[in-house]
């Protein structure tokens, strides 16, 4: 995150901060901190100030020593930081020219840890980084944070007001039978409904009264929605299918339609053969039987399942998943508990829901060594389609989304090759006065700039309307800005004119 070699290139962003610290420590040095370490850590820079162009002047430093010192006596202050992430090592200091700047390296807080807040008040005193600025997390954001700090997730609550009778009987046998087929001869195949559902993880003994109880994955999993909602009053599962963009949407369904059972389970299977019906399969045998299954299928089946056992029941707006004629979407509630680098590399295994991954395990739907994401990405990637898309929001709504596109890759590349020509013949000249005459972007410029980044980061591909909305600036304006960025190949532009979208560059976003 920090090189000194690379200083005079740096700019603040979601990972970098500078303050002048002239004065000692700066009080805003400890929002910057929090916000920092409840996201995906960070470095702040003092001695250094922030230029009207974005780039950075050196101060220096009064009193180093000094400074260091209050330091770490105050991140080692309970009442002032909740917790100090920092080693000896995080914190250092280098000479520019004849001034001297520290350098901090906040980690990311491990889930455990989080809350990361200062001034001995965990509402007011959390605080997550937003682009360029540290805001204060709501209470419901911070509930969230704590709802993930123990090892028993949240679906494992034993729901003491419920009883077994009041979960779905055919859901229950559904599973079963398909538990019977993926492992015939199984042990548990010959228990009674109730205790068959304690060995599963959808049933547990209350230390109330000594009885068993559905626990809030067995409600997910095999619950009524009308039951679920009692529980979970945010909860939600939506599909929806736009195949003609001159319809809304041509096929939807919903866990509040009451026209089925609502659940988790139930929800899986009908939107997993509504997105695989039009995946090619290739003839094969084996055995003598012709197999159906695919990479693909596979990895629409591990995205599904991550989906659901990684969401945040409690958060509104439930899951969505979308389908198009050349992209699935996939959204739940909650931000990525490994974080979204860590997601995308694998190998760690941390689902929100670990009672309903074990039940989605156990009919071999699932993966719980943290391959699943990293095959999604190794599969189309064999198939030559563009390279999959996580994004992340934090805030009331927080949200993560798995973009999967199905358009192949190098028709992409040979497409942007011929855009990007066309632009460098139309703006050649432009770019030639602008070299000549040496002009300089404003602040506003680049402001506007970073803005639009953070918002396509958040909502993905966008209208030019919806982007000058957003910055409250006239559309032919926000068009001058967007064709600057495209030029600076920080983002893509496709369509005509009037249908142009805009969308980062995959590398921005992951």
């Amino acid at each position: 995150m920090f090189e000194i070699s690379q200083f005079e290139s740096y700019r603040e962003d979601n990972r970098r901060e500078v303050k002048k610290a002239k004065g000692g420590l700066p009080h805003s040095l400890w929002d910057t901190y929090s916000a920092f370490a409840n996201c995906y850590g960070g470095v702040i820079i003092l001695g250094v100030c922030e230029n009207e162009d974005g780039s950075w002047n050196t101060t220096g430093l009064s009193n180093e020593a000094k400074l260091r010192k209050d330091f770490w006596d105050t991140i080692n202050n309970v009442t002032k930081v909740s917790a100090n992430l920092l080693a000896d090592d995080d914190v250092k200091t280098y000479t520019i020219g004849s001034d001297a700047i520290m350098v901090i390296t906040v980690p990311p807080a491990g889930r455990e840890q989080k809350p990361v807040y200062i001034n001995n008040d965990i509402f007011r005193g959390t605080f997550r980084r937003n682009w360029e600025g540290d805001y204060h997390c709501t209470p419901s954001e911070v509930r969230a944070m704590l709802r993930d700090q123990t090892e028993q997730t949240m679906d494992m609550k034993v729901l003491e007001n419920w009883s077994l009778e009041d979960l779905n009987q055919e859901t229950i046998q559904a599973y079963r039978n398909m538990h019977r087929s993926w492992k015939p001869g199984h042990v548990w195949g010959m228990l009674e409904d109730a205790e068959y559902l304690r060995n599963i993880g959808a049933a547990a003994r209350s230390k109330e009264d000594g009885q068993l109880h559905p626990t809030a994955a067995g409600m997910l999993m095999f619950g009524d929605e009308y039951n679920i909602v009692r529980e979970f009053p945010e909860y939600f599962l939506d599909y929806r299918e736009t195949l003609d963009p001159t319809i809304r949407w041509t096929d939807r369904l919903q866990s509040s339609s009451g026209e089925w059972s609502g659940n988790v389970f139930d929800f899986y299977f009908r939107v997993y053969n509504k997105i695989a019906k039009d995946i090619k399969t290739p003839f094969k045998l084996v055995g003598g039987e012709r197999v159906d299954d695919t990479p693909v299928h596979k990895a629409l089946r591990e995205a599904l399942a991550n989906c659901l056992v990684n969401t945040d029941f409690y958060l509104p707006r439930g899951v969505v998943i979308k389908k198009g004629n050349d992209k699935l979407v996939l959204e739940n509630p909650g931000y990525i508990r490994t974080g979204k680098i860590q997601m995308r590399r694998g190998g760690e295994s941390d689902p929100r829901n670990k009672a309903l991954m074990k039940m989605f395990n156990l009919i071999n739907i699932g993966e719980r060594a943290g391959s699943g994401v990293p095959d999604v990405f190794k599969t189309w990637e064999e198939q030559g389609w563009e390279e999959p898309m996580i994004e992340e929001r934090y805030g009331d709504t927080a949200r993560t989304s798995l973009i999967l596109s199905f358009n192949e890759k190098q028709a992409k590349k040979t497409s942007e090759k011929n855009k990007r020509k066309k632009q460098a013949k139309k703006t050649s000249e432009k770019n030639k006065r602008n070299k000549t005459s040496g002009i300089k972007q404003t602040r506003k410029t680049l402001k506007n700039k970073e803005n639009i980044l953070e918002y396509l980061q958040k909502n993905g591909d966008s209208k030019t309307g919806d982007i000058a909305e957003f910055l409250k600036l006239s559309e032919s304006r926000t068009r001058a800005i967007l064709k600057e960025l495209v030029i600076e190949e920080k983002i893509i532009a496709n369509g005509g004119t009037k249908n142009k979208i805009y969308f980062l560059k995959n590398a921005d976003i992951l």
